[in-house]
Order: structure tokens, then C-alpha cells, then sequence
């Protein structure tokens, strides 16, 4: 009789105690077999190219080379193996940042053992796996018809909060200032509000942008 073919693992967290109980919750599974882990989105790539695993399982906010860079680069390498999230953050930009970037699944760490083991072979076998909170999150989201600005109307909103003008955000970013305002026009109709104020507000509720620490 054949035995199952192991699905090969990286293990990408900066957290060495979440990731050896990551690690331990995996081993009770056979078909799951770890071959590396690491500690930010350079390691990731690096054990990428050197083992070429199956399924990448990789946090979002690390220091160094994040999460949503790691996968960006992994996504564009040649026969890329698909990569789940695995985090505590679940706001709608960094779940849109990571899908957007390539992320074949994204799950929430509070999840039970069973959900990661399935999310981990739907993504070995080509699918789209998402906890159930982050699935929600994505109908709301399509359901009210809401967009996520673009990165460079994002650029734009944190320069708002930080109380620049339409033409010193022109001069910083080196575009015109219609070009500012369109970026703005942009912003509030994906957003759906009608001004700076409210367009900073909200896209600091959904985790778009932060707080200026000046």
C-alpha cells in the first residue's frame, strides 16, 4: 500500500515560543512534515529557494522583512508553493494587504488545531482557505460595496493626517495637485465618505494607515 505523500512546511514566525508550539501542534499530523522555519520574510524567502516546501505558513508583522514583503517576493519567484497566513492581526488592510500581495489563505491564530491541519492541505491542494471571522470580514466588505484605496491614495491619507496641504503633498510626492485631489476624490468614494476628515478616520478604523507619531 502507497503511503500519503507528506506536504512539506516552512514555518516563518518572530516569535520563537509561538512558533515551537506551532511546531508541536503540526507534528501530531503525519502528513505534515516541517523542513524549515525561520524568523521574518528574509528567512522565508531564503527557505523558499533552498527547499522549495509545499506550503509556506508565515506571520504578517515582524521585524525586519514583514510578512506581506516575504510574500510579494515568494509570489514572484519561479513554481512558487502557496503561502497561508498565520496571525493575530485582523483588520481589513492587513487582510487585504496580504491577499492583495498573494497570500493563498489567511487564518487567525486563536483558530482550533483542525482548521489549521484543513487550511493547510486546501492550500497544499491549490485552494483559498480562510477562517470564518476573516470570510465575514470579506463579505461585509463586498456587500457594502466598499474598495481599499490604492498604495498611492494611501500615501496621500497619511500625509492628510499629518495636517499637509493638497500642494505640499504635490511637492512631497512629486506629482501635481490634481493629481493629489484626484487620489483624494479616489479615497473617499472606495472609502465612502465625503471628506479628508472622515477619509482619515476610516481608513485608520480599517487599519489602513496609523496614527502620525509626531
Amino acid at each position: 500500500m502507497t503511503e500519503p505523500t507528506s506536504i512539506r512546511l516552512v514555518v516563518i514566525d518572530d516569535h520563537p515560543v509561538v512558533r515551537a508550539g506551532i511546531l508541536g501542534i503540526l507534528a501530531s499530523q503525519p502528513d505534515l512534515d516541517v523542513v524549515g522555519e525561520g524568523g521574518d520574510g528574509a528567512d522565508a524567502a531564503r527557505l523558499v529557494k533552498e527547499l522549495r516546501p509545499d506550503v509556506v505558513l508565515i506571520d504578517l508583522r515582524m521585524p525586519g522583512v514583514d510578512g506581506v514583503t516575504a510574500i510579494r517576493t515568494i509570489r514572484a519567484m519561479d513554481t512558487p508553493p502557496p503561502v497561508l497566513v498565520l496571525t493575530t492581526y485582523d483588520s481589513d488592510g492587513d487582510i487585504m494587504r496580504a491577499i492583495e500581495a498573494g497570500a493563498a489563505g489567511y487564518l487567525l491564530k486563536d483558530a482550533p488545531p483542525a482548521e489549521l491541519y484543513a487550511a493547510i492541505r486546501s492550500a497544499a491542494g491549490g485552494g483559498a482557505p480562510l477562517s470564518p471571522h476573516v470570510a465575514a470580514r470579506l463579505v461585509e466588505r463586498v456587500r457594502d460595496g466598499i474598495g481599499s484605496p490604492s498604495a498611492r491614495e494611501l500615501d496621500v491619507l497619511r500625509l492628510v493626517a499629518r495636517g499637509a496641504s493638497n500642494r505640499e503633498i504635490a511637492r512631497d510626492l512629486r506629482v501635481s495637485e490634481a493629481t493629489v485631489k484626484t487620489h483624494l476624490l479616489h479615497a473617499f468614494e472606495k472609502l465612502g465618505v465625503g471628506g479628508r476628515t472622515s477619509a482619515v478616520t476610516k481608513a485608520i478604523e480599517r487599519g489602513l494607515i496609523e496614527l502620525p507619531r509626531d
